[in-house]
């Protein structure tokens, strides 16, 4: 008869689950339309209303054709975090009090 550990019964559960990014999946995507007021390797902004958007590009970035200025695009992208900084919520103001 075998005996099991909790650190062998634990690893094989974790074996078993996917990695973390293919587990969580991938990020809402979200688009942009209007005309190309810069593009670059790295870069590419849109009008959109009277607002400005530059929207970050990689070497994976597929692009039907070449982008030009003045071109209308359809923009697809992703928002990804660059950093996060966590503070501690404010305790209920009755809370913090004592009698």
């Amino acid at each position: 008869m075998i005996k099991w550990t909790i650190a062998t019964a634990c690893f094989l559960a974790l074996s078993s689950v996917p990695g973390g990014a293919a587990f969580a999946g991938q990020a809402k995507t979200y688009q942009v339309t209007g005309p190309v007021l810069e593009s670059s390797a790295d870069m590419i902004a849109v009008q959109k209303g009277k607002d400005r958007w530059e929207i970050a590009r990689d070497p994976a970035t597929k692009a039907s054709g070449d982008v030009k200025v003045g071109d209308k695009v359809t923009v697809e992208y992703r928002m990804t975090a660059t950093s996060i900084e966590a503070k501690p919520a404010k305790a209920a103001a009755g809370a913090s009090k004592k009698k």
